[in-house]
């Protein structure tokens, strides 16, 4: 399986700061992925990238029977106890979202919030999608829209992709998501905004650079200039988008539908 040194760096990397603090910027994407699969008792839904486990939570809230998946221990400890803290019942496990952990046509409802997109093989992940939704069951995750909120500036002072490595970006292009999924689902596709909102442009720099570990690994390897002009440059953005003395960085996304055939 390609990718395996890449996703043992990243599950580190996830779990090396508290992303249940980041997690509430992204409440709007959760709601509207709830909405739409309507959690409800007796339904088997999985969450694929469920990070602190935010969404798998709000569907456990509904009545759903939860399992939660993601790559980073860290995470799925910390989504075990925030569960453990509610009384729910959720099943968190450790797994790859391109060889998820569960059987074939096992989910009548399939989630990820901004989750899967990040899987480097985007066919692989594709593929896990259609192989756990049982037939005439529902798949419905988020991704970002091209230039949203402040990926370009991080995007910017990033290292480059590894060779053959998914743009997470395509996954928010209908065309993109027809292409990887259509075969499986009948695909719908409805928009969303998540705007990334602020005390000030310094606060949001020392939240995402304390509490998400990409971020944090970012800042910690780039060199004394360089971290300045990134700081900078993710300040000034965040700065430029402040009125009546409060900050709304607009951070549209793609909520894909689909249908399992």
């Amino acid at each position: 399986m390609p990718f395996e040194e890449l996703k043992a760096r990243l599950s580190v990397v996830w779990s090396s700061a508290p992303w249940e603090n980041v997690s509430p910027h992204l409440a709007p994407v959760h709601e509207h992925l709830a909405r739409v699969l309507d959690p409800r008792s007796g339904l088997r839904w999985l969450d694929v990238g469920t990070g602190t486990g935010a969404l798998a939570l709000l569907a456990a809230r509904g009545g759903a029977d939860v399992t939660g998946v993601d790559l980073a221990p860290g995470l799925i400890d910390t989504a075990r106890r925030l569960a453990a803290e509610e009384g729910l019942e959720v099943t968190f496990e450790v797994g790859d979202a391109e060889a998820l952990p569960v059987e074939d046509s096992t989910f009548a409802a399939v989630s990820s919030a901004m989750g899967v997109i990040f899987a480097p093989d985007h066919a692989a992940a594709a593929g896990e999608l259609a192989r756990v939704c049982e037939p005439g069951g529902r798949i419905a995750f988020s991704a970002w829209r091209d230039g949203a909120c402040f990926f370009p500036v991080c995007q910017k002072y990033s290292p480059p992709p590894e060779p053959g490595q998914g743009d997470s970006m395509a996954w928010g292009k209908e065309d993109y998501a027809e292409r990887m999924l259509g075969a499986d689902f009948d695909l719908s596709f409805e928009e969303g905004d998540a705007p990334i909102e602020a005390e000030s442009g310094e606060a949001m720099w020392e939240l995402m650079a304390s509490s998400s570990g990409p971020f944090k690994a970012r800042v910690a390897a780039l060199e004394p200039k360089r971290l300045d002009d990134f700081h900078r440059e993710f300040v000034g953005l965040l700065e430029a988008h402040r009125a009546n003395g409060e900050i709304s960085l607009p951070a549209p996304y793609l909520l894909v539908t689909g249908t399992r055939r």
